[in-house]
């Protein structure tokens, strides 16, 4: 009896006006080391790869067959351009994202790596799209899901992770958004899957402030003293490592960051940009707490250098490899 065909990742290659085809260019020409499907438009990865030069080499997806990269068809509403967005497009960027999605929680796929999509386009378009994690997160029923960045530091060495409390806010909003029971059930997500699916066995989490200087001791805020350190007291108790809450501007530090597993910090523009500083192009986007893994590219969608060639694939493969890490260690997780 033949093997039975080891679960593929699947890609989504996101905004086809982007750098998503090029992306898919760049997988066909260097095959990664795990199975892949990409769902796109074929005639779209065509087009792109004939603007760029490349040769393609780029099988029908058979779910029968062990292949180390194929392509699952998602055909588009209009003819996409580089550089050139059009609203016809969203529904089947849309459409392939919830076939992926289908695919994962069937067994179909190991885990599903997505390429950039442009939100303001979707919108345009009549859909209702705060980000990819938060769809996500609709189309899995998971009522709470944590958003981590995480990449190996360009100096120093070493792995950052960098979770977030609250995602895509309005800044004035971020205080009234993060309350005790959502930071205590972001908390037991990341340190659930940092132990489940990073083999870390027993996580020390480091949490920022929410203010500057953590507060100062309730004089720049009081969110530290009635919010955030009640819940690490807590969580403490129950036998979790954590430090914190600490002031932002000084936790990314060697002193701060050596023994770490990850760091929680309260608002997007409080933790990324030094994530994205110290690792872009080698980072990855991770969604904590779906049934799903998810894994995604660190960049947007670079409207500017779709079908330039001058583009970077780093992310993407540090993405696919991540995600086929996560969903190995799932796997053994089920089967101890």
């Amino acid at each position: 009896m033949p093997p039975i065909p080891r679960p593929p990742l699947v890609f989504t290659a996101g905004e086809p006006a982007g750098i998503g085809p090029d992306l898919c260019v760049s997988l066909a020409r260097t095959p990664p080391s795990h199975p892949v499907v990409i769902v796109a438009d074929r005639a779209l990865v065509e087009a792109r790869a004939h603007r760029l030069g490349q040769p393609l080499a780029l099988p029908d997806y058979d779910p029968g067959q062990e292949q180390t990269l194929s392509l699952l068809a998602q055909p588009l509403a209009a003819p996409a351009r580089p550089g050139h967005l059009d609203a016809a497009n969203a529904h089947s960027v849309l459409d392939g994202l919830r076939r992926a999605v289908t695919g994962c929680q069937s067994g179909e796929f190991a885990g599903l790596v997505t390429g950039p999509v442009h939100k303001g386009l979707i919108n345009d378009a009549g859909h209702a799209f705060t980000g990819h994690t938060e769809f996500l997160a609709e189309l899995t029923g998971t009522r709470h899901v944590v958003m981590m960045l995480a990449g190996a530091m360009r100096q120093g060495g070493g792995m950052l992770r960098v979770a977030l409390a609250t995602t895509h806010l309005p800044l004035r909003d971020v205080a009234d958004a993060i309350t005790t029971d959502g930071l205590d059930e972001t908390l037991r997500i990341l340190d659930a899957a940092l132990h489940r699916d990073f083999g870390r066995a027993r996580p020390r989490i480091l949490v920022t402030g929410l203010n500057p200087h953590a507060g100062e001791s309730g004089h720049l805020g009081r969110e530290e003293i009635e919010v955030i350190e009640p819940v690490l007291a807590r969580l403490r108790g129950e036998g979790m490592d954590l430090i914190g809450p600490l002031p932002a501007d000084t936790l990314f530090q060697p002193k701060y960051l050596e023994g770490a597993d990850a760091v929680l910090a309260m608002y997007h523009d409080q933790g990324l940009p030094v994530l994205k500083h110290a690792c872009f192009g080698q980072g990855v986007n991770v969604t904590l707490g779906l049934p799903i893994v998810r894994t995604s590219v660190d960049h947007g969608t670079a409207l500017d250098l779709a079908g330039t060639g001058n583009i970077s694939d780093g992310s993407l493969r540090v993405a696919i490899d991540v995600a086929w890490r996560m969903a190995m260690n799932r796997r053994r997780d089920a089967n101890a």
